[in-house]
């Protein structure tokens, strides 16, 4: 095989990719594209091994999360973006091994933080549902 061959054949291969939209191995997923393994999602596009979430892309093992983009063991999330190994995040970006997060971005191994900031568990729910009031979420 030339260099030139090669070329091709991964170009043509990846066009086929791309028109590729059936799901593989899912249960109960509505409205998805290019998912594998995973149950009752919905909307979500390359979602791999994940159950219970929406609207979310390109994820792999999360569940019960929505509006989720490149996002890795994330559980209970909401509207992040490469995050990884987190949970009960909200519009969070980059964090990693979080939990309790709404706001927060590049974090790894924090709870209770609301836009980078440390919070006592009372007052960070307090703090979120008067955020979430006001930015109606």
């Amino acid at each position: 095989m030339t260099p030139g061959q090669f070329e091709e054949r991964l170009r043509e291969l990846v066009t086929r990719h791309a028109q590729t939209t059936a799901n593989t191995g899912c249960l109960a997923c509505e409205r998805c594209e290019r998912c594998t393994d995973s149950t009752f999602l919905k909307d979500c596009r390359n979602v791999a091994r994940s159950h219970y979430c929406t609207s979310s892309t390109d994820c792999a093992d999360c569940t019960h999360s929505s509006e989720l983009r490149g996002c890795v063991a994330c559980s209970h999330c909401e509207r992040c973006e490469r995050c990884t190994s987190s949970a009960y995040l909200v519009r969070s970006v980059d964090c990693s091994g979080c939990t309790y997060c709404f706001g927060c971005v590049g974090l790894s191994k924090k709870d209770f933080h609301i836009l980078n900031e440390p919070y006592e568990r009372q007052e960070y729910f307090a703090k979120v549902a008067e955020l979430r009031r006001a930015l109606r979420i």
